[in-house]
């Protein structure tokens, strides 16, 4: 079906060999493991009952766990990973009736999806767990039952952090934790990961003071580094269950570039167009269809013009297709989950909201809208579809920027590609300090605490004294503060300015301060939950911005320069090119903003911002004069080669790192008052540094490599979105110049390769 699905679209009037690439990824069967020793007699009839045989993956990681080891289970979507956790979880319940469990999950959707399994498992079982979502949306009324009856609590890591300071009311249940889950735990990673690997740390601290220690279960999509992952989140050591065993029947995966509407080569048709146009394809040939957007506004706008679409062939099909994102009512996200699963629901239109684990069904199709930046979410995205043994379809649509269209061109790298490594920086001076600062208020510091904050503990303790916000007692070191400290430090980002954003009086949001400069200066169109908004004033002396609900066709987008100064030196290395790493401090000047029309400026507007200035992370290198000077004697601009280069490097560096390009800053000049030289900057674009850099430090190279296949493989002339226009550029993407970066970066890997690396 699926293979005669692909040949009648390759006969179709609309074709124009935007399918470059057909990927077959095979069958195969199902490999079974045995435990140990038999399980508990109820669970043993609650496995009967479902005629469950266990995969061997599953039966690996449940007999570890009875082992009492730390166990992080890393295979697919959809291989049975819940299975494996719940076992061991409700033979503890069965053994000790005291016995308690907390299970963190990433979304609410996710918890609401699981405590429906739990439940289900305890009537079958007959352990009488209480299992309970326990979260911001928990009426007040219950919380009081659920924390002193529940054996089974599932939460989140932000309710986690808000709970931890009442901790003496949860006494008795941390008391007797017997395991922790930590579900999806790939998706703790940069900025995110690095919070909840302090906050996990400080839950430990506090389970250890009501002498509790309990056992951990990680579970995950594929990644890199599972070990290295699992044990800087939580800080203990693991066992990898990697191996899986789950049965999955043939897939296809098409990548699928939109044609060229210009002769020139330099502009592709609409990816929001192409994918409307597939999504009504796949659902007109009765295929049950997924399609992931990169942004809520876009899942809105598709699932529109798809059912435009087939309300001129079928109306009745048109009331079948809807589109699924967060802002949604629980119960509204209940019911399209329930509808995908029951097959009521012939498309769906979705953020990365349903790339985790949430229970669907088994879907024909998955149509993925751009690239998702990591070959882990792809991979996620693309698990949703043959969830049993059918055949099934995945369409990645590519945008017209760098990454997509240098993955259209090497789908071989795509495939051969290993899942990228997820970054946790616990050396980031602003965490740590912000989460010992928390660790103070639910329970006083002393020495013995450096075991759970090895990193950084005396130098915050120390930093936290001198602004009065630690005091020594007797018992250890006490939150001396007025504030409440987990209302100032938020899991999401680093900054502790935070903008209120407000409409007639009520808050819409809150921005970080950087986010706010270019979303919620006086005249930007801030974008929320669909809605357009104007800016009519951002006080940076009281942290508020007042909107306004205004339906607008444009956007505005803020222009800025940066400064970059090297405060101090980490590490250097001589390639035949010299490369450093080190602190920088970065000041970004927002000067000036324009108003868009579908790309085409309509408007300038100038910017009266004080300069934002930040420490971060970042590499640098020089470019040798030799390479200078032919560029210049060739008669091509050398600002404008260096200036392409940094785009194009960006653009590439989520190849290496597991980062969003919109993570990242960079600088070109041609003479810099810290080198003396002309330099490259590539930086961390969050206080402090995650990470990003020293991975780009260490993988130069193949990242230049990368950079330069991507620039020369371009179709266009001089320069476009797809190799060295940045949609970020201050300067308006110029000056630009496409042959000098090409030049630059042959001149730099043929003198590395011919020294060996220092």
């Amino acid at each position: 079906m699926i293979d005669d699905f692909i040949e009648s679209i390759k006969h179709m009037q609309g074709y124009k060999k935007q399918i470059v690439h057909i990927q077959e990824i095979p069958s195969r069967e199902a490999c079974f493991g045995e435990l140990e020793k038999s399980l508990p007699q109820n669970i043993q009839n609650c496995l009967l009952t479902r005629a469950i045989h266990l995969y061997s993956h599953q039966a690996e990681a449940i007999n570890k766990a009875r082992a009492g080891i730390n166990v992080a289970i890393v295979t697919p979507t959809a291989s049975g990973k819940t299975f494996a956790f719940n076992i061991p979880v409700l033979e503890a319940l069965t053994k000790d009736p005291q016995a308690t469990a907390l299970y963190l999950y990433p979304t609410k959707a996710l918890t609401n999806d699981q405590l429906k399994v739990l439940r289900e498992l305890e009537k079958e079982t007959g352990i009488q767990a209480y299992s309970n979502v326990y979260d911001g949306d928990t009426p007040q009324s219950q919380r009081a039952s659920i924390r002193e009856n529940s054996k089974i609590i599932l939460s989140n890591p932000y309710g986690l952090h808000q709970y931890l300071p009442w901790h003496y009311k949860w006494r008795s249940f941390l008391g007797n934790l017997k395991f922790v889950i930590i579900d999806e735990a790939h998706v703790y990673r940069g900025v995110f990961g690095s919070n909840v690997a302090m906050l996990l740390r400080r839950l430990i601290r506090v389970c250890n003071y009501y002498h509790a220690d309990p056992q951990i279960i990680l579970s995950s999509a594929t990644i890199a580094n599972p070990q290295e992952h699992a044990k800087k989140l939580t800080g203990k050591d693991f066992e990898i269950v990697s191996n899986d065993g789950a049965p999955r029947g043939k897939k296809l995966f098409l990548f699928w570039n939109p044609p060229f509407i210009d002769d020139a080569n330099t502009t592709r048709r609409s990816t929001h167009q192409e994918t409307k146009d597939l999504l009504t394809l796949n659902i007109t040939k009765n295929l049950q269809t997924l399609c992931f957007t990169t942004s809520r506004q876009m899942a809105e706008l598709i699932t529109r013009w798809t059912k435009e679409d087939l309300k001129k062939r079928s109306p009745k099909i048109a009331n079948s297709v809807t589109a699924y994102r967060a802002g949604y009512l629980p119960q509204e996200r209940r019911e399209i989950e329930n509808r995908l699963k029951t097959k009521s629901l012939i498309g769906v239109v979705s953020t990365n909201a349903l790339e985790l684990g949430i229970d669907i069904g088994s879907l024909d199709s998955v149509i993925i809208s751009g690239y998702p930046g990591t070959v882990i979410s792809t991979w996620q995205q693309a698990g949703r579809a043959g969830r049993t043994n059918a055949d099934s379809l995945v369409t990645l649509v590519a945008f017209q920027n760098p990454l997509d269209q240098y993955f259209m061109k090497h789908p071989k790298d795509f495939f051969g590609r290993p899942h990228e490594q997820a970054i946790i920086d616990l050396h980031n001076r602003y965490i740590s300090l912000g989460h010992i600062m928390c660790a103070a208020s639910e329970l006083p510091l002393t020495e013995a605490d450096r075991k759970y904050f090895p990193e950084l503990f005396q130098e915050s303790v120390q930093a936290l004294e001198q602004q009065n916000l630690v005091r020594k007692t007797s018992r250890g070191y006490v939150y001396s503060g007025t504030a409440r400290p987990v209302e100032v430090v938020t899991l999401e980002s680093i900054s502790d300015k935070t903008v209120t954003v407000t409409c007639k009086g009520s808050i819409l949001e809150t921005l970080t301060l950087n986010k706010a400069y270019e979303e919620a200066h006086a005249g930007a169109v801030l974008l929320h939950q669909g809605e357009t908004y104007i800016s009519e004033e951002l006080d940076l002396n009281k942290l508020t911005a007042k909107v306004t609900q205004e339906n607008v066709n444009y956007y505005t987008e803020a222009l800025k320069t940066v400064d970059v100064a090297i405060k101090k030196t980490l590490e250097e290395k001589q390639i035949s090119i010299k490369v450093g790493l080190g602190e920088l401090i970065t000041t970004e000047f927002y000067h000036s903003y324009v108003t868009k029309s579908h790309d085409e400026v309509v408007e300038r507007n100038p910017l009266n911002l004080p300069p934002l200035s930040f420490s971060t992370v970042g590499m640098w290198f020089i470019i040798p004069e030799a390479i200078k000077k032919e560029i210049e004697d060739s008669g091509l601009d050398f600002n404008g080669g260096i200036h392409a280069v940094e785009h194009a490097m960006i653009a590439m560096s989520p190849i290496f790192a597991m980062c969003d390009r919109w993570d990242i800053g960079g600088m070109s000049t041609p003479l810099h008052p810290d080198t003396g030289e002309p330099t490259i900057f590539i930086y961390d674009g969050f206080e402090g540094g995650i990470g990003i850099s020293e991975t780009l430090y260490s993988k130069i190279k193949p990242l230049w490599e990368k950079t330069l296949q991507l620039i020369e493989n371009c179709e266009c002339k001089e320069g476009c979105p797809s190799c060295i226009y940045s949609p970020k550029c201050g300067n308006e993407n110029k000056p630009l110049d496409k042959k000098a970066a090409s030049i630059i970066l042959q001149r730099l890997l043929s003198m590395v390769n011919q020294k060996p690396a220092a």
